[in-house]
């Protein structure tokens, strides 16, 4: 498979670190013209310049994805009032929170993991929708997590609350849009090392329970954000045109 996407607006959350640096470098390699967006202005910056190395370029602007305005004015800034190809809701995460007894839960910290995982897809899917729908054409990707199919490894009650939620908002989304020509998918990582907060919750398992994570994983390795851009651009791509509401799980094997 040749995947290109030369000509079209892609628009990634989360672009700062991590999957949304991977998929964000991903689509700029194959030609599309993409507008990454996070709250972390020093990372963005960093994937600009990975992406300047690499002989590409990116648009990138600092966005809060649970901020409503904040989204319909950057998507009309990256769309021109005219189109979006591809969405991908990778904004998300634990916003450092660890796991705790139910109990000892805040009503703010439950409300916060809900915000960044679902309300910011919903904000953006309600913000590409129009465009989408005028064009008869479009992609939309939700990166989800193994905890959103199972539990959170971390067992943080909201992070897995939330990404199951974002699965139903793929299905449901789906076949709301699917009349338009518009595919919603979902990708679901296991576990890869690949931001601030993973690498902490890494080793935090010490040797043993590595051990023990990447036995239980059926090619034995970890993965890398690498591997979930790929299911990405394949979401994205004209090959999966009659694919819509599935989750594809990239977690080496359980």
């Amino acid at each position: 498979m040749n995947i290109r996407f030369d000509g079209q607006t892609v628009i990634v959350t989360g672009a700062a670190h991590g999957f949304g640096r991977a998929i964000s470098l991903a689509f700029a390699e194959r030609g599309a013209n993409v507008w990454a967006c996070d709250v972390n202005r020093d990372g963005l910056a960093l994937t600009e310049q990975q992406a300047r190395e690499q002989g590409t370029a990116l648009n990138v602007r600092v966005v809060d994805v649970t901020d409503r305005e904040q989204i319909q004015a950057f998507v009309q800034e990256a769309s021109g009032g005219e189109r979006v190809d591809v969405l991908v809701n990778n904004a998300g995460g634990v916003l450092g929170q660890v796991g705790r007894p139910l109990e000892e839960i805040s009503e703010e910290d439950w409300h916060a993991i809900f915000g960044v995982n679902v309300d910011g897809a919903f904000y953006f899917a309600q913000a590409v929708a129009p465009l989408m729908k005028a064009r008869h054409s479009g992609r939309i990707v939700n990166i989800s997590s193994g905890a959103g199919l199972g539990v959170s490894l971390t067992g943080i009650q909201a992070y897995a609350s939330a990404k199951a939620a974002q699965i139903g908002l793929t299905r449901q989304l789906a076949h709301e849009l699917g009349p338009f020509g518009i595919t919603v998918n979902n990708v679901a990582p296991g576990f890869v090392r690949s931001n601030p907060t993973t690498e902490r919750q890494w080793e935090s398992y010490g040797e043993a329970g590595q051990r023990k994570l990447v036995e239980g994983i059926a090619l034995k390795k970890l993965g890398t954000p690498e591997d979930i851009a790929s299911a990405v651009l394949f979401f994205a791509s004209e090959y999966a045109g009659w694919i819509t509401g599935q989750v594809l799980s990239v977690d080496g094997g359980k």
